[in-house]
């Protein structure tokens, strides 16, 4: 049987290499280039064993790596110029290295080329290909799997059947020549797929590090990490995050590169695709893609044909589910398009899947807060380009704390599809326990805590003290529900001076010493800052709010105390009427997750609850009882005080109609009307993104664009009457915390 090396070679000296090598390992074979070998005349026992020359940069640092300086010398140790090669090889044996791929009989080769490829293309660019593709993965075992790069992309995909195929399609449909929607597909394809490099994904890594290292202290989930790994040797990995910085991806992409995993291919908007940024990126590993282009369809091919590519290949994907980032802290609406591609692509490739990791990304402090803010009351964003990312740059020399990464539990994508049923719903299922699985991982940092109990005291100035009375019984109920909380060390005594001091430095804080105590608050005019901070972690709290409101629907006698499932049917009634107002805001498991979780919450206020008859004065002792940990109020007033604005506004209006830009502006101008007069609460409900949500929540009740102007009227005239319900429910547990510490300083002055 017949052997033959197939050299993958550019230069002379690595034919010397080869052919040095192949005495050694595979003595009597040929050593033959693709194009001297001669397909037709060779027998079909004939064996070809790919091979190609690695060159290793120099190690620095305990790691070989291509460094910035190389860059600009313009020099790559990865691909040394022929000139170079034999004094590297003289000098630096270590750096010359042979990899050899799978080897496949011309026999087998063919049965695969008969199966995969489209008509017309050449046997010998199908065996070339298919060199190259198993050379690299041996590449690959020499230098590590953080360098694991998709080649020759376009080629595989266009001369794959199935693109074929869809090509034909298409243009049947758009009643246009094959060639001219090829062409087309190939052309956008072009202007999005990541051309990658271990070249330029070290430059990358290398020059825009700085813009993360010296900013933030960075910690991960290694035990998740661990798990993941082993995942990534049978399954691609899909990585959806949170999205709260421009650095994000850098952020992950540092974790995961410490860990040596494959690189992720990045979907990013093009608004980011300014020079010098977008063109490394895109060597990198980013994928720049429009933000819509729902409307093109030659477009939305290309951009399947190519995740159907990576899904099928098993490249490691990253996108940011939001479509951008948060303006309020908390969690955005998933954008379901990308989503859908790649469902589509698991379920169109035969053994196909994925799996898909939920990954939260959250700041001690965060500079860009203040611009979000702005933007969320109203103001212009500003376009990012070269002067832009200059500015971001050296904002970015001053120590910021901790950046966390953090995983919510792995699945399987396909599993997931299967478990939702059918129809566009399945997609939002599948979406909502991605933000469920963010939300759970998302750790409460003690900045987050001190802003969540700032914004829900009395807006005065505390001592360090004061503050640290307030946090106490939020960290026994962090505690009691094991939730992944901040240090404790971090909310007492010097550790809650130094948050203090921290948010002080951000401006978020504002502070006095020249009296007797040094005393903080809230900085004027940024209630909305310490409530993006606030915000991280307010979804933690919000089933025990949802509780608590709840329980006052048996004080008030909203609900019959007489329900046959006792104070648990009571609860569970009223508290999925709440959670229907909520839905625009904040995501919730399936009902019946939903209803175990507030059962939990019920054991935490009043363990007697499954044996109580609930009378309204049994209600009050419990939630008298809870001293300190009444969260009600503090998470849920700037909801519905942004519900109160727009379903004021709404009321006042005729029914049919209303623009929704125009509507959400004169929202803007009549919250901080209704804020100055002290009838909206909170000074952070001002926001248009908080106004978006609750209009889509108007659309979703018929207050908007009901079936007819009666049913919008009534809808509108609903919808307002159970916002003032709500928030005189929260102003009632406003009284019973203020009963509560009434209660607790006269116990401490006896």
């Amino acid at each position: 049987m017949e052997s033959i090396v197939l050299a993958d070679v550019r230069t002379d000296s690595e034919r010397e290499v080869i052919a040095d090598w192949a005495a050694a390992n595979h003595p009597g074979a040929k050593v033959l280039t693709l194009d001297r070998i001669d397909f037709a005349a060779l027998p079909a026992t004939t064996v070809l064993v790919p091979v190609r020359v690695v060159w290793l940069p120099q190690v620095r640092r305990g790691e070989r790596r291509v460094s910035l300086a190389d860059a600009v010398a313009l020099s790559n140790p990865r691909k040394p110029p022929a000139w170079r090669q034999p004094s590297i090889r003289r000098r630096y044996p270590d750096r010359v290295r042979v990899v050899e791929g799978a080897s496949a009989s011309i026999a087998e080769l063919d049965e695969a080329y008969q199966q995969q490829q489209a008509a017309g293309e050449s046997f010998a660019a199908f065996v070339g290909m298919r060199a190259a593709l198993s050379a690299e993965r041996s590449e690959l075992a020499l230098v590590g799997d953080r360098y694991k790069v998709p080649r020759l992309v376009a080629e595989q995909i266009s001369s794959s059947a199935r693109f074929q195929a869809a090509i034909a399609d298409l243009a049947a449909e758009l009643g246009r020549p094959v060639s001219s929607v090829a062409q087309e597909t190939t052309d956008k394809m072009s202007s999005f797929v990541a051309t990658q490099s271990r070249l330029m994904r070290d430059i990358f890594n290398t020059t825009f590090r700085g813009l993360y290292e010296r900013a933030w202290t960075v910690s991960a989930d290694l035990d998740t990490l661990g798990r993941l790994r082993e995942l990534n040797k049978s399954t691609s990995l899909v990585f959806l995050p949170s999205h709260r910085s421009y650095v994000d991806p850098l952020v992950l992409s540092g974790v995961l590169d410490e860990h040596d995993f494959p690189p992720n291919l990045v979907l990013g908007g093009n608004n980011l695709a300014f020079w010098p940024m977008g063109p490394i990126a895109q060597r990198a590993g980013t994928i720049f893609i429009r933000r819509q282009f729902g409307s093109d369809p030659v477009y939305k091919l290309a951009m399947r044909s190519y995740l159907s590519f990576i899904v099928e290949k098993r490249f490691n994907l990253e996108w940011y589910i939001e479509g951008g980032r948060s303006r309020t802290g908390k969690l955005r609406p998933p954008m379901l398009g990308l989503l859908s591609y790649v469902a589509e692509a698991v379920e169109s490739v035969d053994g196909a899947d994925v799996t898909v990791v939920p990954t939260s990304i959250v700041y001690d402090q965060l500079p860009e807060i203040t611009a979000m803010a702005q933007e969320a009351a109203g103001g212009t964003k500003r376009p990012e380009d070269l002067k832009w990312l200059l500015r971001y740059a050296r904002g970015q020399r001053v120590h910021r704390g901790q950046a966390r990464v953090r995983f919510g539990e792995p699945f399987s994508l396909r599993g997931a599809l299967d478990q939702s049923g059918d129809g566009r719903a399945r997609l939002e299922k599948v979406a909502f326990r991605v933000m469920d699985e963010i939300n759970a991982a998302t750790p409460i940092s003690s900045t987050s805590l001190a802003g969540f109990a700032l914004l829900g005291a009395a807006d005065r100035a505390y001592t360090a003290t004061e503050i640290e009375v307030i946090l106490a019984p939020l960290l026994t109920y962090i505690d009691d529900r094991g939730l992944p909380g901040p240090d404790p060390s971090t909310c007492r005594g010097l550790g809650l001076l130094s948050t203090l001091g921290e948010l002080t430095e951000a401006g978020v804080l504002s502070t006095y010493d020249g009296g007797t105590e040094q005393v903080w608050g809230i900085a004027p005019g940024n209630h909305a800052i310490a409530a993006y901070y606030r915000n991280g972690a307010l979804h933690h709290f919000v089933d025990r709010a949802i509780v608590e409101v709840a329980m006052l629907a048996v004080a008030d006698g909203t609900v019959h105390t007489d329900h046959p499932e006792g104070m648990l049917g009571v609860s569970q009634q009223e508290a999925l009427r709440i959670r229907d107002l909520l839905k625009f805001e904040f995501f919730f498991p399936p009902k019946k997750e939903f209803l175990h979780r507030l059962g939990a919450e019920l054991d935490l206020i009043a363990a007697e609850w499954r044996t109580t008859v609930p009378t309204q004065q049994w209600v009050y002792e419990a939630l008298l009882a809870n001293a300190g940990k009444l969260f009600a109020r503090r998470t849920l007033q700037t909801f519905f005080d942004a519900q109160l604005v727009v379903a004021t506004l709404l009321s006042s209006r005729d029914a049919g109609a209303v623009p929704k830009d125009e509507f959400l502006m004169e929202c803007l101008g009549l919250g901080r009307q209704l804020s100055l007069q002290g009838e909206v609460q909170s000074k952070d409900s001002v926001s248009r993104e908080l106004y978006d949500g609750a209009y889509r929540l108007a659309e979703n009740r018929g207050a908007v664009g009901g079936d007819s102007e009666d049913d919008e009227r009534r809808a509108r005239g609903e919808w307002l009457r159970e916002v003032h319900e709500i928030r005189e429910r929260l102003s009632r547990i406003a009284a019973i915390e203020a009963e509560q510490a009434a209660a607790a300083e006269l116990e401490e002055n006896r």
